[in-house]
């Protein structure tokens, strides 16, 4: 069976940045076609990534912060854990989540097909799922087709005991040992999980320090803690062999420092990063510029270089974040059609979700260093905080770096208890074009972990009473 659809607006993939550009170009009233391979609209961020992750992580720190307040004189026995019931409700959220894009798609008016989409041409998509084959004709099209987990070469993606972040995230049950390989963003987020559920995590990361992109003294306090809630942590290490043994379980060999070494794990988990999913959209039919590394080039209004085709999101470079991909849907719909707006930010927050927080945009330290850029850095240690004693956050700090002429912010870093909501502030003011007195003079509530991004251009300005830091 085969149909014919035209669209004057077609986006592939229904993930943050895709049914973000698709209901933006719906609502500048153009008719829109938006193309998912999953029968469930939300992409990899809501149904098997972002949402269901972030579920799972505030269980846990629940029951992580309930086990802590033994040290205040409250005591909770053992918590007992229904595995089923934590995945039942974890996918209660992204149902309901999943619910609301379609209404809000329905409401637009948006046509939502299912199938792998693949190109045809410059201006004609083939749809393909289990029942059909439907030809989508289109005037623009955005591509939105996002990413998936990178692999190690040689290793067996079928085997029930070499996870993804994605069947990680399916919960069939906690391993007693599991071996995380990839010290990044999500390998940290469900080490977390899984060890505060029970499992005994070791983690493996080929860099000579965990998230590599972040300044070591912001990851610090996770990592301390990590240190305690983790069986071990392996840096300068390189998985060099992974065999499946006939009960089920896996050998892996380990290298590091030229050693190698032979380790028995229950599961592992493969958290190395994500690659665009570019083949999956025969792109060769196209005149679509393509990297080595799978990625497709666009300029600052997310067009390609074939005039009526966009691109958004994973699939055209890093970092792969959704907040990137939905600020670069909005830009490729509207001047798709025919408004005047470009994707032009000065910066893009990163968030570690785990317990506790990390947070940072814009410049950090180390790349300041590296670059030899000129900066005057200004810390406000929580230890120092009202609030972060009252809630056991000491080991927190809100660190931000001025240009040492004109005093406007640079970067921004932040770890502790909802570093990922006080980074916000951060990216205002360096959007905004904040110098440090515009945030010393804002009056910041108290007693908050908020206020700390204040304090810290107070102690850049040398107006700072919440500490005594003797001028030199």
């Amino acid at each position: 069976m085969s149909k014919k659809l035209h669209g004057e607006i077609v986006v592939i993939g229904a993930g943050p940045g895709g049914y973000a550009a698709a209901f933006r170009a719906a609502d500048l009233g153009k008719n829109v076609i938006l193309i998912d391979r999953d029968a469930e609209l939300g992409g990899v961020c809501l149904n098997r990534g972002c949402i269901p992750s972030k579920a799972l992580l505030h269980i846990t720190k629940v029951m992580d912060e309930a086990a802590s307040l033994s040290k205040m004189g409250v005591t909770y026995g053992s918590p007992k854990i229904d595995i089923d019931a934590v995945r039942d409700h974890k996918n209660r959220i992204v149902k309901q989540l999943n619910t609301g894009i379609a209404q809000m798609a329905k409401a637009r008016k948006v046509q939502t097909l299912h199938g792998l989409a693949s190109f045809v041409s410059n201006s004609e998509i083939k749809v393909l799922n289990e029942d059909e084959e439907i030809s989508v004709s289109f005037d623009k099209c955005i591509i939105a087709s996002g990413s998936s987990s990178a692999m190690i070469p040689g290793i067996d993606t079928s085997h029930p005991s070499i996870l993804t972040s994605r069947t990680a995230l399916d919960l069939k049950d906690i391993p007693d040992d599991l071996l995380v390989i990839g010290g990044g963003v999500i390998g940290l987020e469900l080490g977390q999980v899984y060890a505060t559920l029970g499992s005994n995590v070791s983690v493996v990361e080929f860099f000579p320090e965990l998230v590599p992109g972040a300044d070591k003294d912001i990851l610090r306090p996770l990592v301390l803690k990590l240190k305690k809630q983790f069986k071990s942590i392996m840096t300068s290490s390189k998985v060099v062999e992974v065999k499946p043994q006939k009960d089920g379980k896996l050998n892996v060999v380990i290298e590091s420092n030229g050693k190698k070494d032979d380790h028995v794990f229950d599961k592992a988990l493969v958290s190395i990063g994500r690659k665009p999913n570019t083949s999956m959209l025969n792109i060769e039919s196209t005149s679509i510029n393509v990297s080595d590394s799978g990625f497709i080039g666009v300029d600052v209004y997310q067009r390609t270089n074939v005039e009526n085709i966009f691109a958004i999101g994973d699939i055209c470079g890093n970092p792969m974040l959704a907040h990137r991909a939905t600020h670069q849907g909005k830009v490729a719909a509207e001047v798709a059609c025919g408004h005047a707006a470009a994707f032009d930010v000065c910066a893009i927050p990163s968030v570690i979700y785990t317990d506790p927080e990390v947070a940072w945009a814009g410049l950090t330290e180390k790349e300041a260093i590296e670059k030899e850029i000129p900066f005057k850095k200004s810390e406000f240690p929580w230890a120092a905080s009202g609030r972060a004693i009252a809630i056991g956050a000491n080991q927190g700090k809100t660190k931000i770096l001025f240009d040492p002429d004109t005093k406007q912010i640079l970067g921004v870093a932040v770890v502790g208890p909802g570093a990922g909501d006080i980074i916000s502030e951060g990216m205002l003011a360096m959007e905004m074009g904040s110098d440090a007195e515009d945030v010393s003079l804002t009056v910041h509530p108290h007693p908050t972990l908020g206020e700390t991004f204040g304090m810290a251009a107070e102690v850049f300005e040398g107006t700072v009473t919440d500490l005594y830091i003797p001028k030199k």
